[in-house]
């Protein structure tokens, strides 16, 4: 058994209203950012475990992210790395 690090990347489905990526896209037009077209604001989790390799690590991350972190009807989710500790 190894420990690993894996972080998930946990954001609104596009098409979705997501008030709060919309004021952050509204301040920063505001704060002279015209090129901004859209913004997401979403979670960055960082799971820590022991598993038997990289694999398992981001199968069972995966189906935590199925099962709990991630709310499939509203959110998409992205295993973003699987390192080592």
């Amino acid at each position: 058994m190894s420990r690993f690090r894996v972080a998930v990347h946990i954001v609104p489905r596009r098409g979705l209203l997501d008030p709060q990526g919309k004021a952050v896209t509204d301040a920063l037009r505001t704060l002279g950012f015209p090129a901004v077209r859209d913004v997401h604001v979403g979670r960055h989790v960082v799971v820590e475990m022991d598993a038997a390799d990289s694999t398992a690590a981001e199968r069972s991350t995966r189906d935590m992210c199925q099962k709990l972190l991630a709310n499939p009807i509203i959110e998409d989710f992205e295993i973003a790395s699987v390192s080592t500790l």
